[in-house]
């Protein structure tokens, strides 16, 4: 029984990354890039932290989120990185996304972008393991949309829609 429900859990989070990687990438042959830590001319290095996190239903369960990382923009656009935070229940976290994509221009201006980026989420543990889908042992699929300005020079502020439970502030610094 266990096992039958192990293997649904893992079926539908397969299906829902087969399902989402192509939308996330501008070329299938580009789907692994966020697995490569080789260099490329062009690449964009940023370390990323968010000092504000709003919930859209506060609960008094709900502690203070931050959030540090490091993220990988290619020329084309691909993205990729990897981030350690606490979560909205204090529980150390980590969201690891090799598949991601920024589409910078928005609006026909220069400094308005959108970004998506998918792939693994790991933290929600015990008693909040239901409080993100697919969960399985503290694991699930992660997809964070967000909306960006560029300050110039490298330097970004955007929000991360997390689900419908949250809105994360995040900046970007870049490392040259």
């Amino acid at each position: 029984m266990m096992i039958d429900s192990l293997f649904r859990r893992l079926t539908r989070m397969l299906l829902l990354l087969t399902l989402l990687i192509p939308s996330f990438s501008m070329a299938a042959d580009y789907w692994t890039d966020g697995f490569s830590l080789s260099r490329e001319k062009g690449d964009r290095n940023a370390l990323i932290f968010s000092p504000y996190t709003v919930h859209f239903s506060p609960s008094s369960e709900h502690q203070h989120v931050w959030l540090v990382g490091l993220e990988r923009e290619r020329e084309n656009g691909l993205v990729a990185g990897a981030a350690f935070f606490t979560n909205s229940f204090g529980q150390p976290s980590l969201y690891y996304y090799p598949w991601g994509a920024v589409y910078r221009g928005l609006a026909g201006n220069p400094q308005l972008y959108a970004k998506l980026t998918a792939g693994l989420l790991y933290g929600y543990t015990g008693k909040y393991e239901n409080k993100v889908p697919f969960n399985y042992s503290g694991f699930s699929p992660g997809i964070v949309p967000a909306l960006g300005w560029d300050l110039g020079d490298g330097f970004e502020v955007q929000a991360n829609m997390l689900g419908f439970a949250g809105l994360m502030v995040q900046l970007s610094l870049p490392l040259k």
